[in-house]
C-alpha cells in the first residue's frame, strides 16, 4: 500500500529545512476547524519528538468542542496576542502553513505571515495552492491535511516515536474533515492509517463523542430552530439553504462552533443534492459566511467559486459575501437556477 507522499527531492528538502531551523511557527486558516487544529497539533508533536520546538498560531478562536485535544492550551491566538505572534513570525526561520492554499485564508494575520522572513512550507489538500513557499506539499485527493501529515511523518520514519499526543489530533482532523468518515473517505489507505493510529492507544469512539456529542443546550435548540423555522427547500432543484442572522445567533447565545455541521443536516432529505448555509458575522457588518455541502458528483466547489468568492472540495466548500443577508439569499437563488440542470 502506497503511503509515501513526497518525492525524494521534497523529502530531502523538508528534512534540511527542519534540521536548519531554530525558530519554527505553525499556522492555519481563519475559523480553524478540526483538520486545521489537528494537523497543527500533530505536526508540532512530531517536531517535538525530533528535538524541535514550534509555536502553533491560529488567526482566531477555534470551537470549544476541540479544546479537549492534547496541547490545545499551548495554541496562541493572533487576535488575542498580536504582538507575541507577530514577533514570533518576524523572528522565525521556518513557517509551516497548514490546511490553507493561500495566505489570505489567514485573514487579519495574512500581512504578518507574508512579511515573515522565515522560509515557508505549505501543507494542504485544497485546490489551486497559491503561496510564495520554499516547499508546497499539496494533494487535493487526500481526505484532509491530517492525512497528509500522517503520510509525511510515516515517510520521514517518525511514526514509531509518536504517541497519543500525535495520534489523537491527527485522527480527529481526519474524522471531522470527512464527516465521521462518511464522505471523501473510501480509499483503502485511509483505513490503514486509522489502523496505525489505533496502535497508539487512542479511543476513536471517545474522540467521536468529544466532538459530536459535546454540544451545549443552546446548540441543540439552535439546530432545532434552524431545521423547523429557517430551512428553505427547493424540491424542484433538489437543493436547500438556510440563514443565520445576528438576531438568531444572539437568541441562542451563539458560540464559535455552534453552527458546525448544520449545513450537512438538510442532505438527510431524500434526493437532496446541495445544501447551503448563510451566516451573518457577529462583528463585521454585511459579511456573510457561506458553507456548502453536496452529495455524489455534484460540485459544490464550483458553486462556491462562481457565486460565493470561495472554493474547496467537490462535496464540501466555503466562501463569503460582502452584502446583506437578503442579498445573499438572492445570490443563492441565482446559484440554484444556474446549476439547475446538474441539480435535477
Amino acid at each position: 500500500m502506497q503511503i509515501d507522499i513526497l518525492s525524494q527531492d521534497e523529502c530531502s528538502l523538508l528534512r534540511s529545512l527542519i534540521s536548519d531551523a531554530t525558530g519554527i511557527v505553525i499556522c492555519c486558516h481563519v475559523n480553524p476547524d478540526g483538520d486545521a487544529v489537528g494537523s497543527c497539533l500533530g505536526w508540532a508533536e512530531y517536531l517535538r519528538t525530533i528535538g524541535k520546538e514550534a509555536m502553533v498560531v491560529v488567526p482566531d478562536q477555534y470551537p470549544d468542542f476541540l479544546r479537549w485535544m492534547p496541547n490545545t492550551e499551548k495554541i496562541v491566538r493572533y487576535d488575542k496576542h498580536k504582538e507575541k505572534t507577530e514577533l514570533a513570525l518576524k523572528t522565525a526561520d521556518l513557517v509551516f502553513c497548514l490546511d490553507f492554499n493561500t495566505f489570505s485564508r489567514t485573514d487579519a494575520m495574512a500581512a504578518a505571515l507574508a512579511a515573515s522572513p522565515g522560509k515557508k512550507v505549505l501543507i494542504d489538500h485544497h485546490l489551486n495552492p497559491d503561496a510564495d513557499a520554499e516547499l508546497v506539499i499539496s494533494n487535493p485527493a487526500m481526505s484532509s491535511t491530517c492525512e497528509i501529515i500522517f503520510r509525511i511523518v510515516w515517510q520521514l520514519g517518525g511514526f514509531g516515536q509518536q504517541n497519543k499526543h500525535f495520534a489523537v489530533p491527527v485522527y480527529c482532523g481526519m474524522m471531522t474533515d470527512t464527516g465521521g468518515f462518511t464522505f471523501n473517505s473510501s480509499r483503502p489507505e485511509i483505513f490503514f492509517i486509522i489502523s496505525q493510529l489505533l496502535t497508539k492507544g487512542i479511543d476513536k469512539d471517545k474522540i467521536y463523542r468529544n466532538v459530536y456529542n459535546n454540544y451545549s443546550e443552546n446548540r441543540i435548540r439552535l439546530m432545532g430552530y434552524v431545521m423547523s423555522q429557517k430551512l428553505v427547500v427547493d424540491t424542484q432543484r433538489h437543493a436547500a439553504f438556510f440563514t443565520l442572522t445576528k438576531d438568531d445567533l444572539c437568541r441562542f447565545h451563539f458560540m464559535k462552533g455552534d453552527a458546525e455541521g448544520l449545513v450537512n443536516m438538510p442532505l438527510q432529505i431524500k434526493g437532496l443534492k446541495l445544501s447551503i448555509s448563510l451566516r451573518e458575522d457577529t462583528e463585521r457588518p454585511d459579511l456573510i459566511w457561506v458553507s456548502l455541502r453536496s452529495v455524489d458528483n455534484f460540485p459544490c466547489n464550483k458553486v462556491a467559486e462562481a457565486f460565493f468568492n470561495g472554493g474547496g472540495h467537490l462535496n464540501a466548500s466555503g466562501g463569503r459575501l460582502q452584502c446583506s443577508i437578503d442579498e445573499a439569499v438572492e445570490t443563492v437563488k441565482r446559484a440554484f437556477l444556474h446549476f439547475e440542470s446538474e441539480l435535477k
